[in-house]
């Protein structure tokens, strides 16, 4: 019996054997800043019960880690108990020692993995433990399945870190919705996961940004992933697996090179339940209301003392949002009646006719104002109110911009004068085309009917009185100056694409991912140009428009439907294409070998 004195001598070495493999891979470029400051981590000395553990009692069970220092909990949240239950384990210091207690009981014949990934750190110097799975059973055996994967956000394919996975033995579609899973675990920096200790049976599998930490998803408010077919594990756990191991953050090769068995894509699904969510007042004339899903189905809609003819009326892109706007120039009442007779969902989840009358004030500023002398009412409140825009990168695609503040009754879009200076600053007179946009009524585009050139500076002047709106006023003169840019450092990506054999949008992304500089709705060859690029790094993602409805559209759990892919062009091992100052890079893209990859 006197092997059980050396028991934690055994799990010391165990322990930290994996963790002098980590350090040897992680990032050693920093320099040492002197003296005898303490850079390593804690590191586990014993637990009771051992690793491992058989026939733990479902109730009263506490597990107990001692370390080689002072430790203190940095996040209670990423010590992860899976399966997870409705309360989080409970954790506390004492000591050296981390204690866990559990404040419910655990079911019977369950394999159990605590994961303490991010949760601890040392005492003096803050040094972060690097993580540690500990695993036991309350049955007689230990699980001995894994699986791994990725989560990325589905529009710009970016890792999703503390995204949570789940694991269903539940295979039907409603168990995501009602009850915890049979196995979950958190993402790390990389959106990368490992389910360990698993059983030999078949699953269904899901990822969820849970904003409630509840390990079951709420389609109001958080993100969702899936694989569309049942999955079962084939890999057995071994302790020197990569997908075992703990890995410093900051090693991007060895993170990246960890193997992945399934990616999932994180979207936000389209709420099904219909009814009417928000409703204000904007104006003295105009207002908007909101319903939870898109399409809704409105029967009818009235404003008390006004008539049908009166109401101009605008639904956004998915008919999820309202405008309103009253074309009568009579003094606006304090509160407009609104009557919205529309498709609502009952509580057997069935769309049945429902009224609803808004009751919408003024909102206050408005309110004092009409209360206000004459001579302190400002410009804007008895002028047609307009914005006149022109971006020089883009205004060749796009156009000037011209957006006015409410409906337009009146127009004279003959009267704008076009002119353009070339660079000997002789002044030409020329033509514009004008277009009003199908998803804002009160926006219109303008665009010259000859071809922009550089070194020139090109004037659109609105004459005085050219535009009426809804509330009688007469817009003021103003002008806009526009030239393209002419900066010698900047460069332009021209893209040819082949083989184009489906609808795509493609846009050219800045480094982030974040800001989209340009975007194309392509369904045949061509080539595309993107002018006026600073020197630095840029991706180009394509998104497959399989319902061609020229937006791209989120997927539904339910539907079994996944987002519309997108695919980011690589270049040799690079997502992303590096620009040159000054130059003019062509780079090809085979849209069919592309998705077919």
């Amino acid at each position: 019996m006197q092997i059980k004195r050396y028991i934690p001598l055994f799990v010391s070495v165990a322990l930290f054997v994996p963790m002098i493999f980590i350090h040897s891979c992680a990032n050693t470029t920093q320099a040492p800043t002197g003296g005898l400051k303490d850079t390593l981590p804690p590191l586990i000395i014993d637990i009771n019960p051992l690793p491992g553990a058989v026939g733990v009692p479902v109730t009263g069970t506490k597990i107990v880690f001692r370390f080689d220092e002072y430790v203190t909990i940095k996040n209670p949240k990423n010590i992860f108990l899976s399966p997870p239950q409705a309360k989080a384990p409970k954790s506390r210091i004492r000591d050296k020692f981390l204690i866990v207690q559990f404040e419910e009981p655990l079911d019977s014949n369950t394999t159990y993995t605590l994961n303490l990934s991010n949760a601890l750190a040392d005492n003096n110097e803050g040094n972060l433990f690097p993580g540690y799975t500990y695993v036991f059973s309350t049955g007689q055996t230990i699980d001995s399945l894994l699986i791994s994967g990725v989560v990325q956000d589905c529009n710009s394919l970016r890792p999703v870190k503390d995204a949570t996975v789940l694991l269903y033995k539940d295979l039907s579609d409603s168990a995501v919705f009602l009850h915890r899973p049979d196995a979950a675990v958190k993402t790390d920096d990389w959106g990368y996961f490992c389910l360990p200790y698993l059983a030999d049976t078949l699953y269904r599998l899901y990822a969820i940004k849970d904003e409630s930490n509840n390990n079951i998803y709420d389609p109001d408010t958080d993100l969702v992933a899936f694989v569309d077919s049942l999955i079962r594990p084939v890999k057995r756990v071994v302790d020197t697996l990569p997908e075992m191991l703990k890995y410093d953050m900051l090693d991007t090769l060895m993170c990246e090179a960890r193997p992945k068995d399934f990616k999932l894509r994180l979207f936000r699904e389209k709420p099904t339940k219909q009814y009417l969510v928000n409703k204000e007042r904007t104006g003295d004339r105009s207002a908007y209301i909101t319903f939870m899903a898109p399409y809704v189905w409105i029967d009818s809609l009235w404003v008390r003392g006004y008539k049908p003819e009166q109401l101009i009326t605008q639904f956004n892109i998915l008919q999820d949002s309202l405008e309103i706007w009253v074309n009568n120039r009579k003094p606006a009442p304090d509160t407009l009646h609104v009557f919205v007779n529309y498709r609502k969902t009952d509580s057997l989840g069935v769309l049945r006719p429902s009224l609803e009358h808004l009751k919408l004030t003024m909102p206050e500023g408005r309110r004092v104002l009409q209360k206000m002398q004459r001579k302190n009412i400002k410009k804007e409140d008895t002028t047609c109110v307009f914005k006149l825009t022109a971006t020089p990168e883009t205004v060749e695609q796009n156009g000037i911009e011209l957006e006015f503040s409410l409906p337009i009754i009146y127009e004279m879009f003959d009267s704008l004068d076009f002119r353009y200076l070339n660079p000997k600053q002789k002044e030409f007179k020329s033509s514009v085309t004008v277009e009003r946009d199908t998803a804002n009524l009160r926006r219109y585009i303008i665009r010259p009917t000859e071809k922009m050139l550089p070194g020139y500076e090109y004037t659109l002047k609105v004459p005085h009185h050219a535009f009426r709106d809804i509330g009688g006023f007469y817009s003021d003169s103003t002008q806009v100056k526009v030239s393209l840019p002419t900066d010698e450092k900047l460069s332009v990506l021209r893209t040819p694409l082949t083989n184009v054999d489906r609808k795509i949008i493609v846009s050219l992304l800045d480094e982030s991912r974040k800001k989209s500089l340009r975007t194309y709705i392509v369904d045949s060859d061509c080539i595309l140009e993107f002018p006026y690029l600073q020197e630095g790094k840029y991706s180009i993602r394509i998104t497959d428009d399989g319902n061609r409805n020229s937006i791209v559209d989120t997927g539904s759990l339910l539907e079994r439907r996944q987002p519309e892919a997108v695919l980011f062009f690589s270049v040799g091992d690079k997502d992303y294409i590096e620009i040159p100052p000054s130059a003019e890079v062509e780079q090809e893209i085979d849209i069919k070998t592309l998705f077919e990859q």
